[in-house]
């Protein structure tokens, strides 16, 4: 059974936790001077926070799958990313955790479609990214048991999409034009 350590206590993280605990793993929900001892250690804080806990949990995070679900979103004007055009918020915490198995999840799905299992009629998908392909059918084998389906959505290289579908989606619900417990689906 994968162990999961879930670093933010907010609604994010709640209905991360929510999710996992559906699929029968351990969950840990820890603040952020906690020990995170799970397997995989769930990032659930603002893009901001990332460079301070790559920094003082480098070797803490080591071996770890390491996921990180912000969207590094400009929340000042809802008009941009953050990042480089050519980067991404995990391709930066990558660089930083250089001994973890970073992966892209949960950023392109609001809390309520995690809890609830649905956005709008269609099953809740969250897209995975990342480098390690072992880290990601890791991370999909601990998601799917719940009822939310997962999908492997490549590289780590496809962060930046992700993010900016991420980006999408909020700006589009901080404007009403859709809800918070709505957003985009995968139909196969």
């Amino acid at each position: 059974m994968t162990s999961i350590s879930i670093i933010g206590r907010g609604t994010m993280g709640q209905a991360i936790q929510s999710v996992f605990e559906r699929a029968g793993a351990s969950v840990q929900l820890v603040g952020r001077d906690d020990a995170a001892t799970g397997d995989v250690v769930v990032l659930a804080v603002p893009y901001a926070a990332l460079a301070d806990i790559a920094a003082q949990r480098q070797a803490e995070l080591a071996g770890k799958i390491v996921v990180d679900i912000t969207n590094p979103v400009d929340f000042a004007t809802f008009d941009s990313l953050t990042v480089a055009p050519d980067a991404s918020a995990a391709a930066e915490l990558a660089a930083a955790l250089p001994s973890s198995h970073v992966l892209k999840a949960f950023n392109t799905n609001f809390g309520a479609t995690l809890a609830s299992g649905v956005a709008g009629d269609q099953p809740t998908t969250v897209l995975v990214a990342g480098d390690d392909a072992d880290a990601k059918a890791s991370l999909i084998a601990a998601i799917t048991p719940s009822g939310v389906k997962a999908l492997d959505a490549g590289s780590l290289k496809r962060a930046r999409e992700l993010e900016a579908i991420g980006f999408l989606q909020i700006s589009l619900a901080a404007s009403e034009k859709i809800g918070w417990t709505g957003g985009f689906a995968v139909v196969a």
